[in-house]
């Protein structure tokens, strides 16, 4: 059972290896924000919190520094990657042209009954928005634009995006948690299964090349926002201490 006030949460072992496991685990809490960019993770209290040795858990570590979301500090431990706001545009660059091409792709290839399975993940998710309920929206989300990069049946263009995902998805929850964004995210995916409805390739390559660029401005305005919380924090904690010291004499 995990220590009350635990960051990492409650681990529920699930019939695969049992690294991978904790590596989604892991990365699920990171890209929701319970585990802040920049935090320790300490291993053996990790280790104890999850009920596992540390052998799966430095496997599963090692998955998640190869996908850049935690980062080895040479003796000092692991921490979470912190979000540099350069690498976010370099990265949302990439992911909008990867996921512009697989939506161009899927627009000609997707079947009756693949198309028909996005309808009805889109609807679900449509549902969650209206209701204003986050989590199961994103994780709805994450399978629509996962059906879209299986349907571009380009392997190359699947694999080279997948080093990129785990990157990539803590920037797309950033982004939702803006009200306006969400919309503007929501009204996206109305735009793309129409194009997906219509084949129409071209459209579907740039609503949803659109999509992924408007995404990463959404999360360099909210790093931005959080850097300046974080200098106003610390501005005004300097403050506070000059004013005590002040008081005191």
């Amino acid at each position: 059972m995990a220590p009350r006030g635990s960051p990492y949460g409650a681990l529920e072992i699930a019939r695969e290896p049992l690294g991978e496991t904790i590596s989604n685990h892991l990365r699920e809490r990171i890209v929701r924000g319970e585990l802040k960019p920049g935090a320790k993770l300490h291993l053996p209290d990790l280790a104890v919190t999850l009920g596992v040795s540390t052998t799966p858990l430095r496997e599963a570590l090692k998955i998640l520094a190869e996908e850049q979301i935690v980062e080895w500090l040479p003796g000092r431990g692991v921490r979470v990657a912190p979000i540099r706001i350069e690498e976010t545009h370099a990265l949302f660059e990439v992911i909008a042209m990867l996921e512009g091409l697989a939506a161009e792709r899927a627009a000609t290839r997707l079947g009756a009954s693949e198309l028909a399975e996005l309808e009805g993940l889109h609807s679900q998710m449509r549902d969650h928005f209206e209701r204003g309920e986050r989590d199961p929206y994103f994780e709805l989300n994450s399978r629509i634009h996962a059906e879209i990069l299986k349907a571009s049946g380009n392997e190359i263009l699947c694999s080279t995006h997948g080093r990129l995902h785990g990157r990539a998805s803590r920037g797309r929850y950033m982004a939702i948690v803006d009200a306006a964004r969400w919309r503007e995210a929501m009204q996206e995916h109305d735009e793309l299964m129409q194009a997906l409805r219509s084949h129409d390739a071209d459209s579907a390559r740039e609503i949803w090349r659109r999509h992924l660029t408007h995404t990463g401005a959404a999360v360099i305005r909210a790093q931005l926002a959080e850097c300046a919380s974080d200098a106003a924090e610390r501005d005004g904690g300097a403050l506070r201490t000059a004013v005590r010291e002040a008081e005191q004499h």
